[in-house]
């Protein structure tokens, strides 16, 4: 057997029939021509009989992409098979795909024929084929639910005739791993003569790509497949696992390979999905955005000490760049610091503690923190000092058009907490009025500005404020998803600021431990 397995990409074809997909002439020439530079060794540019839209298009790719064999589907009516011909003729490499169900269900209640008629139809097809072009392949449709003996002799008399690819379909994703390996190693004892034998899966119950690998440990060399796995139903093989999986376990695959330009797979995908206007979900294998990106702390510890701690595969190998270390409630010390870092913001000791608390408070309550959130988080942090007198332990605040809006408001001070209440004519004076309570600083507000640090409903709100005390000004800074609480953060923030200057003294009231 070969140590390359043909990749054999149906995108343009099964994969266009998934529903809600209609790809113009323009844009399957533009995504064969992505599928060449990827290096997929066949291209099955269409149906050519479907309609006029799909033989014009497969009729321009046939003329206009060279290298990868360029095959045209065909059922084995004879004005098909000529049809499919007329299409991709003017190929480099053309290759006509006859396929005829095998199945007793298939041939019963679809195509109303006996199994004598489907052996004669199958031997006339392919010999049709085979005078236009020595490339054909075969296909006994619905294979994996086929009587096996009855589906060899179809197989047979396909090879006795000229087809040189044999390809065994899980038309309606019915098969098992083992059962589908099992039936096609079965296949090269049974039948006789030089061929290809092809894996061709859908994922109906989800294992698609495990049933196509299964077939090739067990000597397929051929797999047909779709970028980012769409297709009839719930989709074909997807392409970039199965060749990942074969590049990435030499050792289980017997050393292997596919001619595929793997560094190509990740533009590959997204130019399929911005074309066909199917989204690759976050978590997809190999290409989703998620693929590669790693939230939790020990996870991100890991990858930053050594990448292979958590990643089997290179991501730039695949097109995707970098690792990406994405900061979340779930990240630890380790990659704030470093993240940090690379923005250019280097702080250390009790101001990377207390930005990390910050960061870990706010991350909370916000599904992703930017860098724009990170640089706020820290001006916050540096502009309140490394030490703050009064740390905000809880702020509870009631308004709306009716009644007056009041806020309560616990600081700790030394591990002592100060509590108050106050009311005001928003929330936000309220806020600042508990504050000036609680610490005996009776700061006046003077100036207030807010700005939303990132975009969405969960944007951060950055406040600055300048307040005055005895004849002191001073700014403060506050960030938070509540614009209120940002802003008597960043209120407290001058008030600590002023208790630190020289002079100032807090005259705070009674607290309780």
């Amino acid at each position: 057997m070969a140590d390359q397995v043909i990749i054999f990409d149906t995108t343009l074809r099964d994969g266009e029939q998934s529903p809600g997909i209609s790809l113009d002439v323009g844009e399957k020439l533009e995504i064969a021509e992505q599928l060449a530079r990827l290096g997929v060794d066949v291209i099955e540019a269409g149906f050519p009989v479907a309609s006029q839209g799909d033989f014009e298009a497969t009729q321009a790719i046939a003329r206009a992409v060279r290298g990868p064999v360029i095959c045209g589907l065909s059922r084995t009516a004879a004005a098909d098979v000529d049809r499919c011909w007329e299409a991709i003729q003017d190929a480099e490499h053309p290759r006509i795909h006859v396929f005829l169900a095998t199945s007793e269900t298939h041939m019963k209640h679809k195509l109303r024929m006996t199994p004598e008629q489907v052996k004669v139809e199958a031997a006339r097809a392919v010999a049709q084929a085979k005078a236009y072009t020595p490339d054909v392949e075969f296909s006994p449709e619905d294979a994996s639910r086929s009587d096996f003996d009855f589906m060899c002799e179809v197989l047979q008399i396909a090879v006795d005739n000229g087809a040189t690819t044999l390809n065994i379909p899980d038309t309606v994703g019915f098969a098992v791993p083992e059962e589908y390996a099992a039936r096609l190693a079965k296949v090269r004892e049974v039948v006789t003569g030089d061929y290809v034998i092809s894996a061709h899966c859908h994922d109906d119950l989800g294992m698609a790509v495990a049933n196509s690998l299964a077939a090739v440990a067990a000597g397929a060399r051929q797999v047909e497949c779709a970028v980012n796995g769409i297709g009839e139903r719930a989709g074909n093989a997807a392409l970039e696992e199965i060749v990942m999986a074969i590049g990435t376990r030499p050792d289980f695959f017997d050393g292997l390979t596919t001619g595929v330009r793997t560094e190509e797979l990740a533009k590959t995908s997204r130019l399929v999905s911005r074309l066909t206007g199917y989204p690759v979900q976050y978590n997809k294998a190999v290409v989703g955005r998620n693929a590669f990106a790693h939230e939790a702390g020990i996870h991100q510890h890991g990858v930053l000490v050594e990448r292979s701690t958590y990643e089997i595969m290179d991501p730039s190998a695949v097109g995707q760049g970098e690792s990406q270390i994405v900061l979340g409630k779930h990240s630890g010390r380790h990659a704030f610091a470093d993240t940090l870092a690379k923005m250019g913001i280097t702080i250390q000791g009790d101001a990377l503690n207390q930005a990390f608390v910050r960061f870990k408070e706010l991350a909370d309550r916000k599904v992703q923190i930017t860098d724009a959130d990170l640089e706020a988080i820290v001006a916050e942090e540096l502009g309140g000092g490394a030490t703050r007198v009064y740390e905000l332990a809880s702020l509870d605040l009631h308004g709306g058009t009716v009644g007056e809006p009041s806020a309560t408001v616990v600081l700790t001070r030394e591990g002592v907490k100060h509590e108050a209440a106050a009311r005001g004519d928003g929330m936000i004076d309220a806020a600042c009025q508990a504050i000036r309570s609680a610490t005996g600083v009776d700061a006046t507000l003077i100036d207030f500005a807010v700005n939303s640090v990132t975009g969405g409903v969960d944007a951060l709100g950055d406040v600055v404020v300048q307040a005055e005390y005895r004849g002191r000004k001073v700014t403060g800074r506050g960030v938070s998803t509540d614009v209120v609480e940002a802003s008597a953060r960043a209120y407290l923030n001058a008030v600590n600021k002023l208790v630190r200057l020289d002079g100032v003294e807090a005259k705070t009231p009674e607290s309780t431990p």
